[in-house]
């Protein structure tokens, strides 16, 4: 099965707004503590990586150039995909930010979500956190009319 890259991303796009909403989760940021103790970057196939958190993934996409599938911890759900190149999460990620939504970016892997939940998975996974683009009020609670 031969996916572009329009349809990889626009399901992410759809799969991201059902679990954050269209301006992403304003929660008030990260708990003290949380992002001081990060560890090496996790490395692995979307299964090692979900391992590592205590979930199941349900597989979406599974295709050549990206895994991709929902996971569930007490916490909530997020997304969690893997690429087989640097470049093609990239690109995926690049596409995807313009649905806003919280990023944790490692190796060849992200898991999407609201931001509580990439900064919680941060401590398990390792990497950086990136930001979607706001289609809301996501910095200091301002509402455009």
């Amino acid at each position: 099965m031969r996916l572009t890259r329009e349809k990889l991303v626009a399901g992410a796009a759809v799969a991201l707004l059902a679990l954050t909403g269209c301006g992403g989760s304003d929660d008030g940021g990260t708990k003290a503590g949380t992002a001081d103790r990060v560890p090496a970057t996790a490395t692995g196939s979307l299964e090692d990586l979900a391992a590592e958190v205590k979930c199941r993934p349900d597989i979406q996409t599974d295709a050549d150039e990206i895994r991709q599938g929902v996971c569930k911890v007490d916490a909530g759900k997020f997304i969690l995909a893997t690429f087989a190149t640097d470049r093609g999460q990239r690109e995926w990620l690049n596409g995807a930010k313009d649905y806003g939504g919280s990023y944790l970016v490692g190796a060849k892997w992200v898991a999407v979500g609201d931001q509580k939940m990439v900064t919680s998975l941060r401590g398990r996974l390792g990497g950086t956190l990136e930001e979607g683009t706001s289609h809301g009020a996501h910095a200091g609670h301002e509402h455009s009319g």
